[in-house]
């Protein structure tokens, strides 16, 4: 699982907008329960004796942080630098002009304000807190319209108007989960830059009321941007923080190579695991903890035990020990741990090989790797497989986390008689494979494909073949689900989404 959300936990619209009348100002009005989010400035709408007016708009928006960095005490998410928060607001369309190419200012709030539960977006009757003047009854804002801190905030473009906003704030929220006194989590303020909020200059040079005085701004409109808030109807259109993370475990038991010349040193190195499952849960071994372990190698008897001394490490094929002898396994997570290195085919090749993992004397696991040649070929292959999904059930709960593994082989694959009878016939490992999960009423992406940097939504794997898990609150009950794969073709350069769907309901 390398993706969870969290979903707002307060959010409202603050205006100093004009009411109908063009005379009294909205500024007192509270937006906390509408359904909709909006930005805009309007320049000019009403002329007086300070010149052409300006009225603006602006969003507040909260998240749970408390609960993200209990998540993060409990290890559901990683450690600071392992991880990226993104927050994510949607488009609402709406009947009324979109504003294109322009920026939104997205600014850490410098202090407490409360919800709110107007709901008046048209003629903001509903007066209360937070509003323009003020975030909570009991106080003012330092400034009209909020206060921000301006020295951390991120500036989002939106060349067409109606994009969805989505933005890397991992630095931001790692201040909030510190608690540090500079970010104390009060959320998030979104507006349009200086430039594009209209422009007002008063004759004292200060703010005149609820009017900011602002000689940069535009002498155009930029009206209306609007995003659903988190009291929407459509579950996938809330705003969120989504954690994305590399969660792969990536075991080449089933998958490991003998050192060639022909390949990239990095090509060259395997990884394997060390899992300490006890009574179902993954615990560190008592007499090691989070220290390193040493893994011997040795070949294979005729009866499948370990034999004879122990193989030599190439130098430079992981982290070994002076002699050469022992690999070093490190600490990954709690009850795993990881060891990378290569092996020469000159003494063991066509033999099993056992890999010992072992601390002060006292052997802890002994495993059996069967290593194969790097394969060339003679022309540019072409890969054509066929993907099952071994272990899906036709409905979850969203309080499940779901476990779904993949068996993969060749289209063209002809299996001996021993082989159809053997229970457990071998998987293809697909090193690079990546899921998206769809919903199936509107080809809707839940959780799209995530093959950037963070790679997201890529498949682990091990001795048993490929795997990811989801957590269910990512879907929204009551629908149906399929889950898609992508390969990523190395011989072409490309990824190719495979032609079998894998379908399941979300049910409470």
């Amino acid at each position: 699982m390398a993706i969870l959300r969290y979903t707002a936990s307060a959010d409202t619209t603050i205006t100093n907008a004009y009411e109908a009348n063009l005379v009294t100002r909205g500024s007192g009005s509270n937006m906390g329960y509408a359904d909709a989010l909006e930005v805009f400035s309007i320049y000019g709408q009403e002329s007086g004796s300070n010149g052409q007016s300006q009225e603006l708009s602006r969003i507040l928006i909260e998240f749970p942080v408390s609960v993200i960095s209990a998540n993060r005490t409990a290890g559901t998410i990683p450690a600071s630098g392992s991880v990226e928060f993104y927050l994510k607001m949607y488009n609402a369309r709406t009947p009324f002009t979109l504003p294109q190419d322009f920026n939104l200012i997205v600014a850490p709030v410098s202090q407490s304000w409360n919800e709110g539960t107007g709901l008046d977006m048209d003629e903001y009757q509903d007066l209360g807190q937070a509003n323009w003047g003020k975030p909570t009854l009991a106080g003012d804002w330092t400034s009209q319209g909020g206060d921000y801190l301006t020295a951390s905030n991120y500036n989002v473009s939106f060349p067409k108007g109606y994009e969805n906003l989505e933005v890397n704030v991992s630095e931001i929220m790692e201040r909030w989960i510190a608690a540090s006194n500079e970010f104390n989590n009060y959320g998030f303020g979104i507006h349009l830059t200086a430039s594009q909020e209209a422009y007002f200059s008063s004759s004292l040079g200060t703010d005149s009321g609820s009017v900011i005085q602002n000689t940069v701004g535009a002498k155009q409109s930029y009206y209306t941007k609007k995003f659903f808030s988190r009291s929407t109807e459509f579950f996938f259109q809330r705003p969120v923080i989504e954690a994305r993370w590399d969660s792969r475990i990536e075991d080449d038991r089933e998958n490991f190579y003998y050192s060639s010349s022909l390949a990239p040193a990095a090509d060259n190195l395997n990884k394997l695991h060390l899992y300490n499952l006890i009574r179902g849960r993954l615990v560190n071994i008592p007499a090691v903890g989070t220290n390193d372990l040493l893994v011997s190698f040795y070949s294979s008897s005729v009866n499948g035990v370990p034999s004879g001394s122990k193989l030599k490490l190439p130098v430079g094929g992981g982290v070994v020990t002076a002699d050469h002898l022992n690999a070093t396994a490190s600490y990954s997570s709690a009850g795993l741990y990881t060891v990378q290195l290569a092996l020469t085919a000159a003494s063991t090749r066509l033999l099993a090989v056992h890999d010992v993992w072992h601390s002060g004397g006292v052997e802890f696991f002994t495993g059996s790797i069967y290593p194969e040649l790097i394969p060339t070929y003679d022309s540019a292959p072409t890969f054509n497989r066929i993907t099952s999904c071994k272990n899906l059930k036709k409905k979850y709960s969203p309080q499940d986390t779901a476990r779904f593994r993949f068996f993969v082989r060749d289209r063209n694959w002809s299996p001996n008689v021993y082989t159809v009878a053997t229970a457990n016939n071998p998987t293809d490992i697909i090193p690079s494979a990546s899921f998206n999960i769809r919903r199936i009423i509107d080809n809707y992406d839940a959780v799209p494909y995530g093959t950037g940097s963070e790679k997201s939504t890529y498949l682990s794997y091990d001795k048993e073949g490929n795997y990811f898990d989801l957590n269910m609150s990512l879907l929204e009950a009551d629908y149906m689900y399929e889950i898609r794969l992508s390969y990523y073709n190395d011989s072409i350069g490309s990824w190719q989404e495979q032609p079998q769907a894998f379908k399941f309901r979300v049910e409470e």
